[in-house]
């Protein structure tokens, strides 16, 4: 078939490549505008765009994908059917009755559990032992539409948010390409959402970063790993050799079995292995971190750097 393509983060990237490497033809990549990205704000090109112009296709970059401009030139190129992920704008119907075999995403959740734009976050963060992937055709509204395919994918133990997104990402460019070829085939079947059992994955935000340490400690530990890379998970330390409180971000993080009684936050044991922290019930291990100003670092490197010893704290806020 003739396909289009929309995306624009590193999750659509092993979909896009997917594409290239299966019998269909990409007449064309939508993806954003250029915006500005990480600490200097340079406006830089999405992944997707860079790939794509590295791979000498077409590109549409319109500020909204309604746009009657756009929306011609989408036509031109005649898309037997548009394959999405991760494009990061709600589609409007004329963009989606396009193309005659229609458009389907691809979504990091086994939907309709977790509809919503932090998916492999909330996964973590519920504490979730599987997630997925899932192939469904889109419809106005949003992460609604009926699914093609399902694939479940176990979390790791110790995985945080940007590794399980990486691996669900490779798996979800092999089911499209599966799905795909099946709609080419006419051989697939999409099945409506159960909207009984839908679960909201809302966009995080900065605050939900904040790690409150009288939670259980396996509460903690998940919302640490799910919060990386963003928003990343924060809790301000207060050591007997530090002069004030210091912002540190907390990369990664398991529960862990404790025996000495010690309020919620409190360091009760700090070595090369990392930092026992106390939780409301258990201790959380903190195996990886990142000072304020500072690269990430393994939690033995910041008790060596920073001389962490027992009955230190990590506070949730810096005015405690």
């Amino acid at each position: 078939m003739r396909l289009a393509f929309a995306g624009t983060s590193a999750f659509a990237l092993p979909s896009l490549e997917a594409l290239l490497a299966s019998r269909h033809a990409v007449v064309g990549v939508l993806t954003q505008p250029d915006r500005p990205q990480g600490r200097g704000r340079k406006v830089s090109p999405s992944p997707v765009k860079a790939e794509a112009l590295a791979r000498g296709l077409v590109v549409w970059t319109p500020e909204r994908a309604g746009d009657p401009a756009f929306l011609g030139e989408l036509r031109g190129a005649a898309p037997d059917a548009i394959a999405i992920a991760s494009y990061g704008q709600l589609l409007p119907q004329a963009f989606l009755d396009l193309p005659p075999r229609g458009c389907v995403n691809v979504h990091p959740s086994l939907v309709p559990r977790y509809r919503g734009a932090s998916p492999v976050e909330h996964a973590i963060l519920n504490g979730d032992a599987v997630t997925g992937v899932s192939i469904f055709r889109v419809v106005l509204k949003m992460d609604a539409g009926p699914v093609y395919a399902r694939r479940e994918e176990p979390i790791r133990p110790d995985e945080t948010a940007g590794e399980l997104e990486a691996r669900l990402a490779v798996l979800g460019g092999r089911l499209l390409v599966e799905v795909l070829d099946a709609i080419e085939a006419g051989s697939a079947r999409a099945e409506p959402q159960d909207e009984a059992a839908v679960v909201r994955a809302p966009k995080l935000g900065k605050e939900d970063g904040r790690i409150d340490w009288s939670q259980p400690a396996a509460r903690a530990a998940c919302r640490i790993r799910a919060m990386n890379p963003w928003p990343c998970a924060f809790a301000y330390f207060r050591g007997a050799h530090q002069a004030g409180p210091l912002r540190v971000n907390l990369l990664r993080a398991v529960p862990a079995a404790c025996a000495a009684a010690a309020a919620p936050g409190t360091v009760v044991a700090a070595g090369k292995d990392g930092l026992l922290v106390a939780a409301g019930d258990g201790a959380v291990r903190v195996t990886d971190v990142q000072p304020a100003g500072k690269r990430p670092m393994t939690a033995g490197a910041f008790v060596n750097g920073y001389r962490v010893q027992a009955g230190d704290r990590f506070e949730a806020d810096a005015g405690r």
